[in-house]
This record gives structure tokens, sequence and C-alpha cells, in this order.
């Protein structure tokens, strides 16, 4: 895989769309009629596409009702983050590589919607969404292990500090990508999901740097 993320092609765009078109689709109909009673068949048809093309982008119709994992931005722009100094705004850094990894989301905030809606009536679709977010979880702290270990190569890679801290640092990143992604989910404004990201983070920072 070649390294090429900054701006879709026409080929990547066209199978991003027909991914969307089919979770759109699913999510559509199962809102409208429940989750038991849609099919593949029909999922295609909504969606304009054969059943074939459904499988070649989902396994089942319950990867289809999950989505996506989130994805982080490309290798070179992980490295840089990774390497951006002890000296550098670890914080802004992080969000700005989020920011990044979610550029391409924005198409999905109607999908984002619908699937939220499915959750809170269906559990057991929450817990398969989690699940892929846990997996994000695990990729970020992998991320941000190496960043601490990059800005002070004293710290043991395996010691219990250095772990925890990392833990420490991804779970409050990851409170700060929900709250955009709510704030963006709610909102009546079609701002980029990106924007939201940096203002989260920046709220954050600043809530945690008052003193009391």
């Amino acid at each position: 895989m070649s390294g090429h993320h900054e701006e879709p092609g026409l080929r990547e765009r066209k199978r991003l769309a027909t991914r969307r078109a089919i979770q759109r689709a699913v999510l559509t109909l199962s809102c409208q009629r429940g989750l038991e009673k849609v099919t593949v068949e029909e999922i295609s048809r909504e969606a304009d596409v054969s059943p074939r093309t459904f499988f070649n982008y989902f396994p089942s119709k319950d990867a289809a009702l999950v989505g996506d994992e989130l994805d982080l931005a490309s290798e070179p722009k992980i490295d840089a983050f990774v390497h951006g100094g002890p000296g550098g705004d670890m914080l802004a850094q992080l969000a700005a590589l989020l920011s990044d990894s979610l550029r391409n989301t924005d198409g999905d905030r109607e999908i984002h919607q619908l699937r939220r809606r499915l959750m809170k009536e269906n559990p057991y679709l929450f817990g398969m969404r989690m699940a892929t977010l846990r997996n994000f979880e695990g990729r970020l702290q992998e991320i941000i292990t190496r960043r601490f270990v990059a800005d002070n190569p004293h710290l043991g890679a395996d010691s219990v500090q250095l772990q925890q801290r990392a833990l420490l640092f991804t779970l409050v990143a990851v409170a700060a990508l929900r709250h955009a992604w709510r704030c963006w989910a709610d909102s009546d404004v079609a701002r980029p999901l990106a924007e939201y990201v940096t203002a989260s983070f920046a709220d954050l920072y600043e809530m945690t740097l008052k003193t009391s």
C-alpha cells in the first residue's frame, strides 16, 4: 500500500460513496422496519448495488450496521506525531492527528445519527460498535506509548508506569473525541467533524490549565 492519503482519487471516492450508500440503506431500512426484517437483497436494492457488490464491501448485514472501524491517518503523519519532540505540545499535536484521521467522515453525519438511534433500541449493536472503538483505542495507545518513549528514551518500553500513563492519555483523548462526535451529530449546523475535534480538544486543554 502506498501512502498517498492526501486527496482520495476518483476510484477511492467512488468506493467510499458505495460503502456509505450501503450503510445508509441498511440503517434507514432497519430504522423503518426493524433489524430482523431487512434482507441483504433489500439493502442492495435500496443502495442500488448488486448483492455480490454488497458482500465485496461487508461480510454480513451486521457488519454493515456496525460500520467501519475508526482509522488513523497515514504512517508518515503518525511518525511525525511520534517524533514531535519533547518540546512539542503533545495534546495539540494529537488533536491535529485525529482531526486529519477523521477528514473523510464528513459525509457520514446522517449515517452516524441513524446508527445512534438504532444502537439505543438494540443494545447488542451498541456492544459490537464499542468493540470496534476498543480496537481503535488499542492502536491509539500504542502510538501514544511510542511518543512517550521518543520524548524520554530512559523510560523502559515495557514499564508499568509508561503503560499506565499512555492509557490515561489515550482515554482522555478518546473522551474528547467522543464529545466532538456527539456535538457534531447533535448539531443543526453542518460543520466538518474535524472542526469539532479541534474545538473539543481546545476546550479540554483550557479546562485542564485552570487551577482552583
